[in-house]
Formats: structure tokens, C-alpha cells, sequence
């Protein structure tokens, strides 16, 4: 697999979704936000999706039959391209019933010792008064591909605040070893490699792993329910670069900051049961 340079720029056109009730329950209820009013429908004020939603929507749009066919990505080599790094700007709740539209763009590939990184940045808008609900930067390993031309990046997301040095504090999440499977149906987010463990064994894997994806929605779900207050403070941002592979039947540690910084900022990290590294630099940003 080639990926030429001059695709960076490239607009990947555009999506329309109805946020339907039954999807956003679906999806906190996939990563077992049980006490979550993300669960509860019947609400005066309507349902709002968890922030972390918002990436079952960006999959849908990248695995979508004709962008998938512009990236390259069929049913023979899904098993090759990984999610490995995600980071997404919460604006505003996406609400049940909404008219979403969500467009995106390539604006990063560059060259690893593994293959090649392609970065994309992809909009989640209300689509009636164009208001901007999520902004994400997703990068994917495509394992085994290479370049032609030079590495190119024409946008970065914004900077992060300093995180401090606050005391941390320690979290052990199970991981049931049906997740994977449950996470995937009630998401779409479908990779064999989480799912079936010939494909994870012939892809290198010693076992089928957990989508980076749920490990960073159960990472924001847990540090909300640290930080956020209803009405109040809240999930802004939350970025991580997924590492480790996660093996469904055992558990994560959490390791995050005791406390807000000022400026909102909480560190984090997720290690696997054996210790490696799921989730390094996390950052979870609260907001009033």
C-alpha cells in the first residue's frame, strides 16, 4: 500500500446523520456508563450524547464505501490500518434527535519505521444552524504502507495547556472479555482484529484487543465522573495516543491527576493488565 503526499489537503467530502436515540444510548451503554444520565431518555431537558460519542459518528464517515475507497481501505487489508491517536474538542452537547452534518479533511502523513501516519481532522456541525459541535484530530497507522514524496503536515491541533504536578490517583477498570464484541455492535466501529481472534493472531496480535476508541471513551466517562458537576464544570477536551493493545477478560489502571489544575487540565494515562501503556499522554481538559 502507497500513500503520495499530495493527498494531504484532500477534502473528504461530507456526511449527513440523524443523532437518533437509540445510538446514543447504545453507545453509553456499550462503554457501561451506568450511572451516566447519558442512560436515561425520559429526561424534561432532552438527552445529550457523552461527549465520546462523537467518534462512533467519525468512523461511520470514514468507513462510508466511497471513503473508504479514496483512503484505501477494504475488507482485505482493514486489519492493517490502527487507530492511534485521538483528540477531540467538545463545543457543545450533541443532543438526540439532531440533524448532524460532518465533513472532514487529510492534513497530516508522514513516515514510521511501521508503515505511514495519516492524520485527519474531522467536523461534527448541528446541521440546521451550522453550529460547530466537535472538532477531532485522528491519526491511523496503516501498517506496511509507505510514501511518495515527503512527510506533510498542514495543520496540528491547537496546543495543549501545562498540566501540573498534582498527586495521582489510581483506577482499576475490568475489561469483560465481551466488550470488544459489544463495543463494536453498538458502535459500528468494526475492526476483526477486536473481534475475531484468528484475524488478531494472523495480524501479529496475541490476541484480540480492545478498540483504542473504548478505552479512551471509558478514560473520559471515569475522569468525568472524578470532575465534571451537572450544570457545571465539564468534559471540554480529551486527547490520548493509543499504544499498549488492551486484551478483553483482564482490566486497565487508570492513573490521572487528583485534582483540576487551574486551567482545567487533568493527566492521564491507561495501562494494561501486563502493565504496558494503553493510553499514553492522555489529557482531559474540564470547562465551566
Amino acid at each position: 500500500m502507497q500513500f503520495d503526499s499530495t493527498i494531504i489537503g484532500m477534502d473528504l467530502g461530507v456526511m449527513r446523520v440523524n443523532a437518533t436515540t437509540r445510538r446514543l444510548l447504545a453507545f453509553a451503554a456499550a462503554i457501561d456508563a451506568n450511572d451516566a444520565p447519558a442512560l436515561d431518555d425520559d429526561q424534561p431537558c432532552g438527552l445529550a450524547a457523552l461527549p465520546s460519542f462523537c467518534v462512533a459518528l467519525e468512523w461511520a464517515f470514514l468507513q462510508d464505501p466511497d471513503r473508504s475507497r479514496l483512503l484505501g481501505i477494504d475488507e482485505k487489508n482493514l486489519s492493517q490500518f490502527l487507530h492511534v491517536g485521538q483528540d477531540s474538542q467538545f463545543h457543545a452537547s450533541i443532543r438526540a434527535g439532531s440533524d448532524l452534518r460532518i465533513e472532514g479533511s487529510l492534513v497530516g502523513l508522514s513516515s514510521v519505521r511501521a508503515g505511514a501516519l495519516l492524520s485527519m481532522r474531522i467536523d461534527i456541525r448541528e446541521s440546521v444552524v451550522e453550529r460547530l459541535l466537535v472538532t477531532s484530530w485522528m491519526t491511523v497507522l496503516c501498517r506496511g504502507a509507505s510514501i511518495v514524496g515527503a512527510d506533510r503536515v498542514i495543520e496540528r491541533p491547537p496546543a495543549f495547556p501545562d498540566a501540573g504536578r498534582a498527586p495521582w490517583k489510581q483506577i482499576e477498570i475490568p475489561v469483560p472479555r465481551g466488550l470488544a464484541h459489544i463495543y463494536a455492535e453498538c458502535t459500528g466501529i468494526r475492526n476483526p482484529i477486536h473481534t475475531e481472534r484468528r484475524v488478531a493472531r494472523q495480524a501479529g496480535l496475541p490476541d484480540i484487543v480492545l478498540q483504542g476508541t473504548a478505552t479512551w471513551a471509558i478514560a473520559g466517562q471515569a475522569l468525568a465522573r472524578q470532575f465534571a458537576a451537572p450544570g457545571g464544570r465539564r468534559l471540554g477536551r480529551l486527547m490520548g495516543e493509543f499504544r499498549a493493545p488492551v486484551t478483553p477478560g483482564s482490566f486497565i489502571t487508570l492513573t490521572h491527576d487528583a485534582t483540576v489544575e487551574a486551567n482545567g487540565v487533568v493527566a492521564f494515562e491507561m495501562r494494561s493488565a501486563g502493565g504496558g501503556i494503553a493510553i499514553a499522554n492522555g489529557r482531559a481538559v474540564f470547562i465551566e
